[in-house]
């Protein structure tokens, strides 16, 4: 199965592109004061994933009373160091807070660089040196960008396309623009429902599907021309979670159980596999190869842990159900406590990244724990309590190397060996 990807690199998208296991063996033990080669600021506050590739890690942030400034900073995988910085204005100025996104949508690594996303709406092109390649200001070009809690979709890519979804509150859109030029290729409408998760590509036979998940809805597109392949509306409450890739026509999907939910078994039907084919009419149909009993997500997707589907609830309970067949195999409550951070799988190991800063490290060989770590120290004068986007959030985390990237709002930090 091949990873769609537009650029050789070892994390040069949001989730990998949804192959959340990796052979990569990373450290399963740290601290404040051990085990961290390096720690580096970043400008202003961000909730993106650090892209790796190009020889460097690159990360999105705002700055400003009202997210005035967007910016993208370039980090050295070996020392942390920053290469370069992009600076631009963001064209939809909006009260910088924790109940909007602030620099969520994770940039995009392609053959000539990365392109960044600004919630605000500004698109552009980086070259792997920090020139800016070529810039797109789709307020000006397509209209204002309103959306509940802003926006948070991550690109998407291939290697002839790049994929922006702005799923605002009137007229939403998707777009697919070159990498190379930043032109237009194709634009279509969005889901015109509530959604935070991101676009995915997903393999299927002959070719992929551009998978997109919002309230109560999954659509699947062409992704050379934006068609409309099929339409699936039997789930509800996925509006946070990405779909993660299982096989070929094969994903995860997650839903949360909402707040006052009161029946947990229809929130957990939402959670499941689901499959792709392709009919006697030569359509295109998504239906549930089989759905969760119990287990619900939050913001964490769902990911493929050996031969499980892993899935953290609101109050960090690990769920692992038979990837086949959906069967319950275990349940245990976590230290890592809810997650924001979507799991990561590297060799045999397990990761789960709370939200709150602490990383919950267990065997799949034996599914027990192998320890509990924090990158800064629990409580204290910096330690607010984590609202939506407020507070030292552990937002994500991602492979440099053979070391592990953990990204907080304000700050990156790399655990493994030193450099000598």
């Amino acid at each position: 199965m091949p990873l769609a990807s537009a650029v050789e690199g070892q994390w040069p998208k949001f989730q990998n592109g949804g192959l959340l296991s990796i052979d990569t063996t990373l450290p399963t033990e740290w601290s404040p004061e051990q085990n961290i080669a390096w720690t580096a600021d970043i400008i202003g506050y961000g909730q993106s994933t650090p892209i790796v590739a190009h020889d460097q890690i690159v990360v999105t942030s705002t700055s400003g009373e009202n997210k005035d400034q967007f910016h993208v900073q370039s980090f050295a995988i070996e020392t942390g160091a920053l290469n370069w910085q992009v600076d631009l204005a963001n064209p939809s100025p909006f009260k910088n807070s924790p109940m909007v996104s602030r620099a969520a949508p994770s940039a995009v690594a392609t053959a000539e660089g990365f392109v960044a996303f600004c919630e605000g709406g500004v698109l552009l092109a980086i070259s792997p040196q920090g020139e800016t390649q070529w810039k797109r200001d789709l307020v000006a070009e397509y209209g204002p960008i309103e959306a509940r809690h802003g926006l948070s979709a991550s690109l998407e890519a291939d290697s002839q396309h790049v994929f922006a979804w702005v799923e605002r509150g009137e007229d939403p859109y998707i777009l697919a623009v070159s990498p190379t030029t930043g032109e237009t290729i194709w634009k279509t409408e969005g889901l015109g429902a509530t959604s935070w998760g991101s676009p995915r590509l997903v393999p299927v036979a002959g070719g992929e599907h551009l998978v997109c998940s919002a309230s109560g809805k999954l659509v699947g597109l062409n992704p050379s021309t934006g068609e409309r392949l099929w339409e699936f509306t039997d789930l509800s409450n996925n509006t946070s979670c990405t779909p993660t890739i299982v096989g070929e026509g094969r994903f995860l999907i997650g839903a949360s159980d909402g707040r006052g939910e009161t029946n947990a078994g229809a929130a957990a039907a939402s959670n499941g596999l689901i499959e792709i084919t392709l009919g006697e009419d030569d359509q295109f149909q998504a239906a549930f190869a089989w759905q969760a009993e119990k287990a619900t997500s939050t913001f964490g997707s769902p990911i493929v842990a050996g031969n499980t589907a892993a899935i953290v609830n609101r109050a960090g309970v690990l769920y692992r159900l038979d990837l086949e067949t959906g069967e319950q195999v275990s349940a245990k409550r976590t230290d890592a406590g809810g997650i924001w951070a979507t799991p990561l799988v590297a060799g045999d190991n397990l990761y789960l990244f709370g939200y709150k800063g602490t990383t919950s490290v267990f065997s799949l060989a034996d599914g027990k724990a192998i320890a509990e770590n924090r990158c800064w120290p629990e409580g204290g004068d910096d330690e607010k309590t984590p609202g939506f986007g407020g507070g030292n959030v552990l937002y994500a985390a991602a492979p440099a190397g053979n070391r592990l990237l953990i990204r907080r709002g304000d700050k990156l930090f790399a655990i493994g060996a030193k450099s000598k």
